[in-house]
């Protein structure tokens, strides 16, 4: 089991590299969560989805479980629980793939391509059969409401600001104790 276990973490290391957010549940390295953008030039640009990853014990020989945390307007996406319904992911997967296949390709182009015909949200898929400029519309609302920045939360970046106040208050003692020599 040394294999399965040295690629996860290779995987997951390169996800890493590839600039994504990547904030650990545990120290498994098993369950993870991931900063998504939506692809540029689609109707989700300018969204922010934190998704959670968890890798089987059998990964990289079985898909990892993705779900959206924040809402996403979709037809291929449970809207309450942010299950992806992803051919490629739950029944094509192939060891050949990595982590940044699912976050390069994978997830832009569900975002791009969605499948009507093969609906987690019925009704996403319904109004964007039916009328497809309320659905972009839709879309583009959840995408404000729900999909900012602050909606995706990857933790890292606030201990940063943690980390950038304290300094600040820090450097604010240390200006008053430089600062009175020099008049």
């Amino acid at each position: 089991m040394s294999s399965p276990s040295k690629r996860r973490e290779m995987d997951l290391m390169k996800l890493m590299m590839s600039d994504y957010k990547v904030e650990m549940v545990n120290d498994g390295m098993q369950e993870f969560f991931v900063e998504f953008k939506g692809p540029n030039e689609s109707i989700y640009q300018g969204g922010v989805w934190k998704i959670r990853v968890e890798l089987p014990d059998a990964y990289p020989y079985k898909s990892p479980s993705i779900g959206f945390i924040n809402k996403i307007y979709h037809p291929n996406v449970d809207e309450m629980s942010g299950s992806v319904c992803l051919d490629v992911i739950n029944q094509t997967w192939s060891p050949m793939f990595d982590l940044v296949n699912v976050f390069e390709v994978f997830l832009p182009q569900l975002l791009l391509y969605p499948n009507p015909s093969d609906p987690l949200n019925g009704e996403a898929a319904a109004l964007m059969m039916r009328d497809r400029p309320a659905y972009e519309q839709k879309v583009k609302e959840y995408c404000e409401k729900y999909a900012k920045p602050e909606d995706a939360g990857i933790t890292p970046e606030d201990k940063s600001s943690d980390e950038e106040l304290s300094e600040e208050e820090d450097d604010s003692g240390d200006e008053a104790i430089l600062g009175n020599p020099d008049p």
